[in-house]
């Protein structure tokens, strides 16, 4: 099973990714194209998933893209990395916890690299840095393809996460790696998307 690599440099707007997303979702699952780890940032995008609820927006003039993910609602800006997967399950195991499971733990593996202790919540999906959520995680499977993805907080502005309530968590804070390590990583797309790469392989 050969998964694409495409790591964009310039910033895709939010419905752009989204149209090249589902059409790729439609190729895979007829065989007429490969999986596909996709390494992208947005402009400053809100996103509510399909269990979010307006509660959760606070400041009421931001615009919201609805969307297909899973999840709630959620903030994608610069400086944050947003990692699209197409996952063929019909050619692995059928077991979307076992590839949630997969992409936490690929995470957490990238943040050892900056030497930040990193784990899993039973309670509340993502990434946590103690308290801190430092990744989210949303997927949609369509006939056991997996597409949408995770966001992990590189360098990016963290105050715009105060216009809202990151997925619905309302007691919990968020932190990025330049938050805990006042470092800004430089020229590691292409080692965190090897790290994904090799771990779904292995599912």
């Amino acid at each position: 099973m050969t998964i694409e690599i495409k790591i964009s440099k310039k910033r895709i707007s939010y419905e752009k990714a989204m149209l090249f997303l589902d059409k790729r979702v439609e190729e895979v699952k007829i065989g007429k194209n490969k999986e596909l780890i996709w390494i992208l940032e947005h402009p400053k995008t809100f996103t509510a998933g399909v269990s979010y609820n307006k509660k959760d927006i606070i400041d009421k003039r931001i615009k919201i893209i609805k969307t297909n993910r899973g999840g709630k609602i959620t903030l994608h800006n610069p400086n944050q990395k947003i990692v699209y997967f197409v996952i063929n399950l019909n050619n692995r195991k059928k077991d979307i916890r076992k590839l949630i499971n997969v992409i936490e733990n690929s995470i957490i593996e990238f943040l050892k690299i900056y030497k930040i202790n990193a784990k899993k919540d039973k309670k509340n999906i993502g990434i946590w840095v103690e308290d801190r959520k430092i990744a989210a995680i949303g997927l949609r499977v369509s006939r056991w393809v997996a597409f949408h993805g995770c966001s992990i907080n590189i360098s990016n502005n963290l105050s715009e996460y105060l216009k809202i309530i990151p997925c619905g968590l309302d007691n919990k804070k968020v932190t990025s790696i330049n938050n805990e390590k006042n470092s800004k990583p430089i020229k590691y797309e292409r080692k965190l998307a090897n790290i994904f790469k090799k771990n779904i392989n292995n599912i």
